[in-house]
C-alpha cells in the first residue's frame, strides 16, 4: 500500500497538486476502461530514467479523483499487453482494479473523509489513479462509532489499526477458517481475550478437542474434562441417552419405545417412592426427556417388572438386551462422569453452574477438554451443551449472554448429513439461526470449511478467512462473501502467519489484516508442547502410558494369599520378571493358614503327628 502521509486537515485543493512544486511521481496512471465492478488503468512500470519503481504491485489500494469523490479500488492483476519487456524507453502496463467505493471529504472544513461502499459515479476515461491517502484508508475502515476492539494491523500499512465490531461479530456469530498450522488457535485466543475486556458480561464455553487453549486464557478459565465433568445422565434426553447406551450405532426401535415408556415411570419413583403404577395425565405429566433425577436401580426394576409380565413375553428379548446395554454403560468407566455418583439428588442448579460460570467468580471461561474421550461421548455431551446453552440464554431473557465456541466444528456439524450426531446438529443448528435473539451466540473453527454443514456456515456473518490451500474449501469462502471485493480472496493460498481476511458485518469492508502477536506463554498448547517433548536420555514410561489407557481406578481389594504378586515395573522376558513365592508363615497343628480357615470346615480329617 502506498501511503502519503499527510496532516490530518480537510481538502482544499485539488487531488493531484496541494503544492506547485510537487512532481508527477504521485501520479500513477489513467483510466482507460471501466465497467460495473472492474476498472482498468495505463500506466508505467518504470519512470523516465528507466528504472523500475515498482509503484504497483497486487493486494495494493489506490485511489481515483473524480473532483468531489474519490474512488478506491484495490490490484488484483498487473501485466504487459504484448509480454515483453524493453530496455530502451518506458514499458506500459496494465493494472486491473477492483472497485471497492469512494471518500468523500466532510462537510465542514477539516471534517473526517466519510468512505461509502456503493459507487455512485464511476470513473471516466483518463481519470487519475494516484496514491491513497492515509486519512483516506482510514476511512475505508472506520466503524462509525460502533464498539469495536483492535485486533492487529492492516497488511497494508501496519501503522494503521485494524478494528472490529465486537457487538455485532459477537451477535450474528462468526467463524475462522484456514488450514493447520496458519495461526488459527492464537487467533481465536486473541479474539476470546479482547471479547472478555470489552464485554465483561460474556460467558465462554469452548469445546476443545486438543487440550490447548487453557493454557492460553489461564487467568480466565476453568478446565473440564472426562475426570472433573459431572454431568448426570438423567439430563439427556431420550435420543441423546440412546447414542451413549447404543455406542453409536444404530438404534433399535422396540428397546428406544421401551425407553420412553419406562424412564417417565423410573422418575415417578424418584419423586413419589411410595406411590403404585405411573399414570401420565394432568400438567405435571413427566417424558423421557424432562431433566428430572431418576435411579438406574429404578429403571432396571422397571424393565425386570415389564419382563416377568405375562403379556410381555414376545418382548422378554428386547427387554433383556436393553438392561445388558444399561448396565455395561453404567459400569463403563469412560461413562463415569454420568453414573459416577452413588447418591442421586437433584443436582442440575450445581451442575449448569459450574459448566455454564454462573455465577463466574472472575473466570468466565469454560475449557471443555476432550481429548480421549469416546467418539459416542463427545456427540452426545456436545449435544447435551449446545442445548443448555440454547435454553439458559432462552429463559434468562437475554440476562447470561454466551458464546458457545466450537473448534475443529466440522467434526459435530458435518456436511454429509448421514455422518455425525442428529441432535448435535439440531442443537448447534438451532443457536446458529435463532441465539443472537436471545443472547447465544456461536463461533465456529474450522481448518476444512468444505466439510461444514452449509447451513451453519452461512449463519456464520462475520468471517476470518486465514490461509487455505484446498479448492474447494476455498470456494466455499467464495460463495460467502456478500460484497464487491471477491478479488481479495486470491489471496488466500499465498497468505502468511496470522495473516487473516475479514469481511462480513463485524468490519467495515473487506480487510486483509494481520493478527497481534501473543507472548510464547500464552500460545495454545505451547505448555503441552513443552511437557511432551523428550529430553535426551528420557526413556519412555510404558507403565504410566498403559494405566491411562485402561482408564481404570486401581481395584481396593487385597489380593488373595495364592494370587502371584508380580513387579508392574518389569516386563516380561526379563529374566527377574516373576518373583520368588513369598515365604509362609508358620503354621501350628490345629491351624492350618493356606485358606484362612481350619481344615476341619472343608470336611477334612484333622491332621495327626
Amino acid at each position: 500500500m502506498y501511503v502519503e502521509r499527510e496532516a490530518p486537515v480537510g481538502e482544499p485543493t485539488s487531488q493531484e497538486r496541494r503544492q506547485s512544486e510537487q512532481n508527477d511521481k504521485r501520479i500513477l496512471g489513467n483510466v482507460v476502461q471501466c465497467d460495473g465492478a472492474r476498472a482498468t488503468i495505463s500506466a508505467y512500470a518504470d519512470d523516465a530514467d528507466g528504472a523500475v519503481t515498482g509503484l504497483w504491485t497486487v493486494g495494493k489500494m489506490i485511489s481515483i479523483n473524480l473532483g468531489s469523490t474519490r474512488t478506491v479500488g484495490l490490484v488484483y492483476a498487473i501485466g504487459k499487453s504484448d509480454r515483453a519487456w524493453s530496455n530502451e524507453g518506458q514499458n506500459a502496463i496494465e493494472v486491473s482494479i477492483e472497485l471497492i467505493g469512494e471518500v468523500r471529504d466532510g462537510a465542514e472544513p477539516g471534517a473526517r473523509p466519510v468512505f461509502d461502499r456503493g459507487i455512485t459515479t464511476y470513473p471516466h476515461i483518463g481519470a487519475v489513479a494516484h496514491r491513497i491517502r492515509t486519512r483516506d484508508l482510514q476511512a475505508v475502515y472506520d466503524l462509525a462509532g460502533r464498539h469495536s476492539i483492535t485486533i492487529g494491523t492492516l497488511a497494508q500499512d501496519e501503522t494503521i489499526a485494524a478494528n472490529i465490531a465486537i457487538d455485532d461479530t459477537l451477535a450474528r456469530h462468526f467463524a475462522i477458517v484456514g488450514t493447520t498450522g496458519v495461526g488459527k488457535s492464537t487467533a481465536v485466543s486473541l479474539l476470546l481475550r479482547k471479547s472478555i475486556a470489552a464485554r465483561p458480561d460474556l460467558r465462554i464455553l469452548i469445546l476443545d478437542p486438543h487440550n490447548e487453549f487453557a493454557a492460553s486464557l489461564p487467568e480466565y478459565c476453568v478446565r473440564v474434562d472426562s475426570k472433573t465433568l459431572d454431568l448426570p445422565f438423567w439430563m439427556f434426553t431420550l435420543e441423546e441417552f440412546a447414542e451413549v447406551l447404543f455406542r453409536g450405532r444404530e438404534t433399535e426401535p422396540e428397546e428406544i419405545d421401551a425407553l420412553r415408556d419406562l424412564i417417565p415411570a423410573a422418575k415417578n419413583l424418584y419423586r413419589n417412592p411410595n406411590s403404585g403404577s405411573y399414570i401420565r395425565r394432568g400438567s405435571d405429566a413427566l417424558t423421557a426427556d424432562t431433566p428430572v433425577p431418576y435411579r438406574i436401580a429404578d429403571l432396571l426394576k422397571q424393565i425386570d417388572e415389564r419382563m416377568g409380565m405375562l403379556e410381555s413375553k414376545t418382548d422378554r428379548p428386547t427387554l433383556k438386551s436393553l438392561k445388558t446395554r444399561i448396565e455395561s454403560a453404567a459400569a463403563d468407566p469412560r461413562y463415569r462422569f454420568m453414573f459416577n455418583s452413588r447418591l442421586i439428588e437433584d443436582t442440575i442448579h450445581e451442575t449448569i453452574g459450574n459448566i455454564f460460570r454462573v455465577p463466574h467468580h472472575g473466570r468466565p471461561v469454560t475449557c471443555f477438554e476432550m481429548a480421549g474421550m469416546p467418539s459416542e461421548v463427545v456427540n452426545s455431551v456436545c449435544s447435551v451443551l449446545a442445548r443448555l446453552a440454547f435454553d439458559l440464554a432462552l429463559w434468562s431473557e437475554g440476562k447470561l449472554q454466551l458464546l458457545f465456541l466450537c473448534e475443529e466444528a466440522h467434526r459435530y456439524m458435518p456436511a454429509d448429513p448421514r455422518l455425525g450426531f442428529a441432535p448435535t446438529r439440531h442443537a448447534l443448528s438451532r443457536i446458529a439461526k435463532e441465539g443472537r435473539k436471545y443472547g447465544c451466540y456461536l463461533g465456529v473453527v474450522t481448518q476444512r470449511p468444505g466439510e461444514l454443514d452449509p447451513t451453519i456456515l452461512s449463519q456464520c456473518s462475520t468471517f476470518f478467512a486465514m490461509r487455505l490451500a484446498n479448492e474447494q474449501d476455498q470456494a466455499i469462502i467464495r460463495s460467502a462473501i456478500a460484497d464487491s471485493s471477491a478479488s481479495t480472496l486470491a489471496f488466500l493460498s499465498s497468505m502468511g502467519q496470522r495473516e487473516a481476511i475479514a469481511f462480513g458485518e463485524g468490519v467495515a469492508t473487506t480487510m486483509r489484516l494481520k493478527f497481534e502477536k501473543l507472548p510464547s506463554h500464552l500460545l495454545p498448547g505451547t505448555a503441552k508442547r513443552e511437557e511432551a517433548t523428550s529430553k535426551p536420555g528420557d526413556d519412555v514410561d510404558l507403565v504410566a502410558i498403559v494405566e491411562r489407557l485402561r482408564n481404570v481406578p486401581k481395584s481396593t481389594q487385597q489380593a488373595m494369599a495364592f494370587a502371584e504378586v508380580v513387579d508392574s515395573g518389569r516386563q516380561a522376558g526379563d529374566p527377574d520378571y516373576r518373583k520368588p513365592p513369598a515365604a509362609r508363615p508358620p503354621s501350628d497343628d490345629d491351624f492350618d493358614m493356606r485358606y484362612g480357615l481350619k481344615p476341619a470346615t472343608f470336611g477334612l480329617r484333622p491332621q495327626n503327628d
